[in-house]
């Protein structure tokens, strides 16, 4: 049987895309690549003294607050720690090869976290993140869980980032200036502390309610919310690659912002859920004393098989085709040339398919209605849409936004996206389209992009529409097979997902997935090095992320002033 996830494991899984925006911080990315200056990192550690000191002092409070003895001695043990570290800090950076700056050194952002801290190990914590106070006696042995509910996760954080940075560290790099500083927090003795921690927290929220519960996810959030900020907000004096946005490029250039949509964007295929739609709206069985509308129209029965049917070959010769474009041998260096030649074989298989759909008639009959508020109901992969409402809501970032897509109805991805705080007309929509006579479908589709081949082409005719508005970076994120061409095209192609097709294919042709925080980091170090830092297409390289909160951290950072 395998034992349930405690408190501290839960919270950080769903606030872990929060750690994200730290690790892709100018600090964190120049600390990884070896080339932090040292007056940066020295002022930033030197800040340790007083996140230490706040720590001992929480957990006195805390250990003031519990009622059990054991749980006493078990927070005594953790402040013990703290001032054994506090005590050796000093001799510890030394040890880093570093000596910290003689003046004292304010960090607002520690200082809002510290204030925070000992607010609610106080327990006066009254503010946007928890109204209220605790007075009694008893409400006061609530306070030592919701005071390590706002320390576990900056120990977590340090823990993740420091191992994140050390797999991209050669064990035999005697090179890396911060080597001993990622060993440190990485170590086995830093990690038992972390976990002492979080050990904690889960006993001493067992007896808590859930609204008490949900106090302590809410500092824990907010705890992290304040590391985001210290370690945003960091004087950086060098010149950085992220966030991309802001940082790399002048002002002149011009960003455009290409993506897919099916599965990129969205957590289901806009396919399966238009069939679904209309075997649902489809009528049971087909009388014959029915409207000429229902006589043209599947029953439900009808059009599930039918869609069933036409699923499973879809799948099949999906398959055929993909395995069937790697029947040559796999070549060492990057082929475009080979890949592009290849994906001819997509085209031609994608159209035979959308030709069955048109003619099966399985898309008849839907009201356009029911399809825009089917597509204000579509659920987004998690941060894409407050990615794509930072990107066109700010007037500092000259940007174009596109969605390239196979989807058969431009007004679904249209009411998808108009159902946040975005405006339709503030993205860009290249789709195929559904056709309609008096607000009900035909079952035709107006074909506009449903091969590699096409979007590359449409992804061009914007280039080339835009020719007069100044350089610009482009940037194509996308998750599949269709994707391909243009990914390779941009001068950074994000790959999210998980398609094993795209992978095996790419591999098969000589294409390299890079982690995109390892790219990142090798950039950075390129542009010490070299002086220069060149984002160029057909590099044969994708960036791959698992999460949209990569990308969000990776090009506009943690917020965009």
């Amino acid at each position: 049987m395998v034992e349930e996830e405690g408190m501290a494991r839960r919270l950080w899984i769903k606030f872990r895309n929060d750690s994200v925006f730290v690790l892709y911080t100018p600090f964190f990315v120049c600390l990884a690549s070896g080339h932090l200056h040292s007056q940066t990192f020295c002022r930033c550690v030197s800040q340790d003294v007083y996140f230490l000191k706040a720590f001992a002092q929480a957990y006195q409070m805390a250990e003031d607050c519990a009622d059990d003895d054991d749980d006493k001695s078990a927070l005594r043990d953790l402040r013990k720690r703290v001032v054994q570290r506090l005590k050796a800090h000093d001799t510890l950076v030394r040890e880093w090869g570093f000596e910290l700056p003689d003046e004292n050194i304010f960090d607002n952002a520690r200082v809002k976290y510290i204030d925070f801290l000992l607010a609610v190990a106080s327990g006066s914590f009254v503010g946007e993140t928890v109204p209220g106070k605790i007075a009694t006696p008893f409400e006061m042995t609530k306070v030592a869980a919701y005071t390590l509910g706002a320390m576990a996760p900056c120990m977590r954080l340090y823990s993740f980032i420091s191992r994140e940075i050390q797999a991209l560290i050669h064990p035999d790099d005697s090179s890396h200036i911060y080597k001993k500083w990622i060993e440190s927090y990485s170590s086995q003795t830093f990690e038992a502390f972390a976990l002492q921690i979080e050990d904690m927290l889960d006993k001493l929220s067992i007896s808590l309610t859930g609204e008490e519960l949900e106090v302590i996810e809410k500092l824990y959030h907010q705890a992290l919310k304040h590391e985001v900020d210290f370690f945003s907000t960091q004087p950086i004096s060098q010149q950085t690659i992220v966030p991309l946005a802001r940082v790399h490029y002048p002002p002149e250039y011009r960003l455009n912002i290409f993506c897919d949509f099916d599965l990129t964007c969205t957590a289901f295929d806009s396919a399966a859920i238009l069939a679904e739609m209309a075997i649902i709206t489809a009528p049971p069985k087909v009388d014959s004393d029915e409207s000429e509308i229902q006589l043209v129209r599947m029953s439900s029965a009808d059009l599930r098989s039918t869609w069933g049917a036409l699923s499973t070959q879809y799948t099949e010769e999906y398959e055929q085709c993909i395995e069937s474009m790697m029947d040559g041998t796999k070549v060492e260096n990057f082929d475009y040339e080979g890949l592009h030649k290849a994906l001819e074989q997509v085209a031609d298989f994608e159209k035979r398919a959308n030709t069955r759909v048109i003619n099966s008639g399985v898309l008849k009959g839907l009201n356009l209605d029911d399809l825009k508020r089917a597509g204000q109901g579509l659920i987004f992969q998690e941060g894409c849409r407050e990615f794509f409402e930072k990107v066109v809501k700010n007037d500092t970032l000259k940007t174009e936004v596109h969605v390239l897509s196979y989807c058969w109805c431009g007004d679904l991805i249209r009411s998808a996206f108009s159902s946040g705080d975005l405006d339709d007309s503030e993205l860009n929509v290249h789709s195929n389209e559904l056709s309609f006579e008096e607000y009900v479908s035909t079952g035709d589709i107006a074909m506009k992009i449903e091969s590699p081949r096409d979007k590359l082409q449409a992804y061009s005719d914007i280039l080339n529409d835009s020719n007069g508005r100044g350089n610009r970076l482009t940037v194509y994120i996308g998750g599949d097979v269709g994707d391909f061409l243009c990914l390779l095209q941009a001068d950074v192609g994000i790959v999210i997902g998980s398609s094993s097709s795209l992978r095996r294919l790419g591999e098969h042709f000589g294409v390299s997935f890079v982690p995109l925080f390892s790219g990142m980091v090798k950039k950075q170090r390129e542009l010490v090095e070299d002086g220069s830092c060149i984002w160029k297409g057909l590099s044969g390289i994708l960036y791959t992320v698992s999460s949209w909160a990569e990308i969000h951290a990776f090009l506009l950072g943690s917020d965009i002033e």
